[in-house]
């Protein structure tokens, strides 16, 4: 969960009923691991054997502390028969992956509340390509009570034992985000599945600029496991400030004089429905729905740096990055032409930022952090704080753009990200400054964050990797993630 000044963290999230179980028209995974993938198979307790129908095929299924294994039931044939060998391939899912259970029904018009018992449906995460998450069925098919209703219950015992995973979460929607399409995303897309992992929700949409903030700060979150937004990364940054401050708020801590600042005490998950999704992007590799709303189902937590700003002893906010001059300017004239779609308005801002583009006075103060064995050792003794030995350095002039960056900030648009040499959780920040130029030079140094190969800063830009609680910039204009 966000905690504060680069060094501080916000975790991102990435239970079960016994409801009847869907019909589901893919009911095997399509991703399984064969039998020469199990090295540790023969060491594993044995908790449940028997047969179940799977797929065409009766086969005889071994539940293991690790796994659940199967393979088809044939007759006998001769040693060495090659078709023998590949009719008994074994499969199997990592019972991690598995992140529901139900009964399989079948309803007639006259069975309202108990149908005909067909088996059992697990749900199943699978990995795919691009870093993508796929949910899926897997139905084991048996037609005794008695013996489904055993499987059942250790399955349900074993899913129990996932203590990592939320069970209630409070969702924060902003319906304006993208085109408004943030609602829909939400109760299309992401409801159905926490439904079927049973997870209790409790939905709040926000109503204007700063409502979130509001809201966590009168809600009681005692009886949640995380806080879930649903919208872009001005409603993500929002929330994850919200949480972070009602920390501070708790823990009796003045915000104006923030050295380190109290983690928040619960994890963010963030689904990606605004224009850019950077955040998102950033913590998964990709900006895609059913992947974010996966990784919180089944409890994934990625620390994940946060700054902290300030402005002449006063506390700001807390965020991700912010941008100065250029940067600042263009996201400033984008936010109040969001009545354009997102990539006519982004293209709009950066067009207009170029034509007014001018250098900005001012003075610049960081601790450069250039060994990462003195950042793990700091991180290793429990503080991140500057020490007063500490050599810091001082820029003053002309510049076009000052970026501050937690994270990689990865896009569409900056495949490898605006920060591509960052890390999310290692203790600093990216601090980015393009001294003053031509404006030709200037286009160059953008158009490098679309190409995946040569991301390199050119002769009119700096790149630093910054401290904790070590950066302090004089006049300065711009906006904050």
């Amino acid at each position: 969960m966000p905690r504060g000044r680069r060094g501080g963290r916000v975790s991102a999230l990435e239970g079960c009923r016994e409801e009847e179980a869907p019909s589901a028209a893919d009911a095997v995974p399509s991703v399984l691991w064969a039998s020469g993938q199990q090295p540790e198979a023969a060491a594993e307790l044995i908790l449940l054997r028997g047969i179940f129908e799977i797929g065409r095929d009766s086969c005889d299924v071994v539940l293991s502390e690790r796994a659940l294994r199967w393979h088809p039931v044939q007759p006998e044939r001769p040693t060495g028969d090659s078709k023998y060998n590949f009719l008994h391939k074994e499969e199997l899912i990592e019972l991690k992956d598995i992140f529901s259970v139900k009964l399989k029904r079948r309803y007639s018009v006259k069975q309202q509340r108990s149908g005909t018992l067909l088996g059992i449906t697990l749900f199943i995460c699978l990995k795919k390509e691009q870093n993508k998450l796929k949910d899926s069925t897997l139905d084991l098919i048996n037609l005794s009570e008695d013996h489904c209703d055993i499987w059942f219950r250790q399955f349900k015992k074993i899913l129990a034992g996932f203590s990592d995973r939320p069970k209630s979460l409070k969702i924060v929607l902003n319906p304006q985000s993208h085109k408004k399409e943030a609602t829909q995303v939400y109760y299309e897309k992401v409801e159905p599945l926490l439904k079927i992992a049973g997870i209790k929700t409790d939905v709040t949409v926000t109503e204007y600029e700063g409502h979130a903030v509001s809201l966590l700060k009168e809600c009681e979150l005692q009886g949640f496991d995380g806080v879930v937004c649903v919208g872009g990364d001005g409603s993500a940054s929002e929330v994850a400030h919200a949480l972070l401050l009602s920390a501070q708020k708790n823990a009796g801590v003045e915000t104006d004089s923030i050295l380190t600042p109290v983690r928040a005490q619960l994890p963010l998950g963030v689904i990606p429905a605004g224009s850019t999704n950077v955040l998102a992007h950033s913590l998964h590799g990709i900006s895609h729905v059913v992947t974010a709303t996966l990784h919180i189902i089944m409890g994934h937590i990625q620390p994940v740096d946060v700054c902290t700003f300030s402005t002449t002893g006063k506390f700001l906010r807390f965020g991700f990055s912010a941008m100065f001059g250029f940067g600042g300017g263009a996201l400033a004239l984008a936010e109040k032409h969001r009545w354009m779609s997102a990539n006519q308005r982004m293209d709009f801002a950066v067009i207009k930022a170029l034509a007014k583009l001018r250098p900005e006075e001012c003075e610049i103060s960081f601790l450069p952090f250039n060994d990462p064995q003195d950042l793990e050792e700091r991180r290793a003794q429990g503080s991140l704080k500057s020490d007063c030995n500490d050599q810091w350095q001082m820029i003053q002039g002309q510049f076009l753009n000052v970026s501050i960056m937690a994270v990689p900030c990865l896009c569409s648009v900056a495949p490898r990200g605006l920060a591509p040499n960052t890390r999310l959780n290692n203790g600093s920040m990216a601090l980015i400054i393009a001294r003053n130029t031509s404006r030709p030079e200037f286009i160059k140094h953008l158009k490098r964050y679309a190409s995946v190969k040569n991301q390199d800063i050119e002769y009119s830009s700096l790149c630093y990797t910054v401290g904790p609680c070590c950066l302090s910039i004089l006049y300065i204009i711009g906006g904050i993630c």
